[in-house]
């Protein structure tokens, strides 16, 4: 399993709005994208209007070239893409450890 993580800043005045738009997009476009096993979005404490969003994917290749190249990804950034202040920061993950 592979996570991706986002890491997004958005108005701080726009948290209710920014957070409806992602469940939305998530429910509406990337839970229909293959590999597509879940999500977590996390809200900053210190920064007001700094989310982390991560989603799981089965591979790499199911965000990387099934979702990012298919007309899914425009339609996901559509929903969210215009609460962003800056380009989000996106990187992927492997599982190294976890706890019992």
């Amino acid at each position: 399993m592979i996570l991706e993580i986002a890491d997004f800043t958005i108005d701080p005045a726009k948290l209710a709005d920014f957070e409806k738009a992602v469940a939305t997009g998530i429910n509406e476009v990337i839970s229909k994208a293959k590999g597509f096993r879940g999500y977590k979005l996390n809200a900053g404490i210190e920064k007001p209007g700094r989310y982390v969003l991560m989603i799981y994917w089965e591979t790499l290749e199911n965000h990387t070239v099934d979702f990012r190249e298919s007309e899914a990804f425009p339609q996901w950034r559509s929903h969210v893409g215009s609460y962003f202040l800056q380009t989000p920061v996106v990187e992927h993950f492997t599982l190294a450890s976890k706890s019992n």
